[in-house]
C-alpha cells in the first residue's frame, strides 16, 4: 500500500503560509481601534429603532451568556460505579438535587467508567502480550513472527 503523501510533507505545498495571519484577525485588527466607536454608533441606531443594529448589537457586540451552575455539593458512596449512580438518582427524586445536575454527575460517572475500561483494557492487553510472548518458541522470538526455512 502507497501512502499519497510522505510523512511530514504537506499535501498542500501551495498552501496557507507559515505564520501567516487568518483573514478574521486581521479584520480585527483593523476594527479594534474604532471598536468604541462602532458599538456608539450601533448602539445609537438600535436605540432609535434600527432593529438591524439591535440584533448586530445583542448578537455580535455583547456575547452570549454561558449559563453558570453552581458547585454540586453531595455525598456520593465509596463503592462501584452503579451505587454511586443509584446515589445520584435518589438525590434526583428527593429532590436534593436538580434534575439537569444529576444529569451533568450522570456523565462524570459515564466519563470515569471509560476511562476505567480503557485502563483495564490496556492491562489485559499488556497482560495477553507477555503471555503470547512467554509461549512463543524460540525460533519466533529471535528471528521474528516466522521462522525462516
Amino acid at each position: 500500500m502507497s501512502m499519497a503523501f510522505k510523512p511530514g510533507q504537506s499535501g498542500n505545498s501551495a498552501g496557507r503560509p507559515k505564520g501567516s495571519r487568518d483573514r478574521r484577525t486581521e479584520l480585527r485588527g483593523l476594527l479594534q481601534p474604532h471598536a468604541s466607536a462602532l458599538i456608539e454608533k450601533a448602539v445609537n441606531m438600535a436605540l432609535s429603532g434600527d432593529t438591524t443594529a439591535l440584533k448586530l448589537c445583542l448578537d455580535r457586540i455583547i456575547p452570549a451568556l454561558k449559563p453558570q451552575s453552581e458547585p454540586v455539593k453531595l455525598d456520593l458512596p465509596t463503592g462501584t460505579l452503579t451505587e454511586q449512580a443509584a446515589a445520584i438518582f435518589r438525590a434526583v427524586a428527593d429532590a436534593e438535587i436538580t434534575s439537569d445536575e444529576g444529569a451533568a454527575l450522570i456523565g462524570i460517572l459515564h466519563n470515569q467508567a471509560r476511562i476505567q475500561d480503557a485502563d483495564e483494557n490496556h492491562g489485559n492487553i499488556k497482560k495477553m502480550t507477555s503471555l503470547l510472548a512467554a509461549l512463543q518458541p524460540e525460533s519466533v522470538k529471535t528471528r521474528g513472527y516466522y521462522p525462516r526455512r
